[in-house]
């Protein structure tokens, strides 16, 4: 029986295929069902028959002072799924853009004064990350994929910090049990992530210029706890 549901967010469908497929890999399952929200509507229906969710990267901006009515729409739906989470409905890790979306649903502020470019980053667990399920036995630190230009400006009401860094401090938080966001990439390997870059090359995740110095950095980097916390979350809550 399949229990997880990778949910896309992103528009560009050779990034996204690849996406599914590190977090297939990364969660440490052979089948990944997938759910594109630029495509398809929530159906709650559907999403009863999972035990965990993987919300996946965007280019997609919570601060964007233009959105279209599909990313107003996909904004909507993301919510669905984090109330549920949050009642222990089903369980759910949220990354990068979809962070902002929890952050602001919670009454938090999305700012743009602590972006992240391309590359690999050590992120530090707090003492609440040291003792959960998931982050806790990463800890003290570990290194994690990041691409961002908007964050959370703090820890929203009722989240507990769980990693952390001088450059974006808020870098994962949860919220109860089941909602778990991270302002990083967890899925990626290396090659993964530099292959990534390839879809954003123009879009202000690095400099153009320097696009093969960027992505050397990126293949040489040793990364290996991001996936190592998404294989527990999927042993913790999405067992089949």
């Amino acid at each position: 029986m399949v229990s997880l549901l990778y949910v896309c967010v992103r528009p560009e469908l050779g990034a996204a295929d690849a996406e599914h497929a590190s977090f297939r890999r990364a969660l440490g399952v052979d089948v990944v069902d997938r759910l594109d929200l630029l495509t398809e509507r929530l159906d709650p229906a559907r999403l009863a028959r999972y035990a965990g969710v993987v919300v996946g990267g965007s280019p997609f901006n919570v601060s964007d002072a233009h959105k279209s009515p599909v990313q107003l729409r996909v904004e909507a739906d993301l919510e669905q799924i984090a109330r549920r989470a949050i009642a222990s409905e089903i369980a759910a890790f949220f990354t990068c853009f979809s962070i902002g979306v929890v952050t602001r649903m919670l009454g938090g502020e999305v700012t743009s004064d602590t972006p992240e470019s391309a590359s690999a980053t050590v992120i530090e667990t707090t003492e609440a990350g040291a003792a959960d399920p998931v982050f806790g036995p990463s800890a003290p630190a570990l290194t994690v994929f990041t691409a961002h230009k908007e964050s959370a400006a703090a820890v929203p009401e009722g989240a507990v910090l769980l990693a952390t860094n001088d450059t974006c401090p808020v870098q994962a938080y949860r919220v109860g049990t089941h909602l778990y966001t991270a302002q990083f990439h967890p899925e990626p390997t290396p090659r993964d992530f530099a292959d990534r870059m390839t879809f954003y090359r123009t879009t202000g995740y690095f400099d153009p210029d320097e696009f093969d110095l960027v992505q050397g950095q990126v293949l040489s980097a040793s990364v290996t706890e991001g996936a190592a916390l998404l294989r527990r979350f999927a042993q913790t809550f999405a067992a089949a």
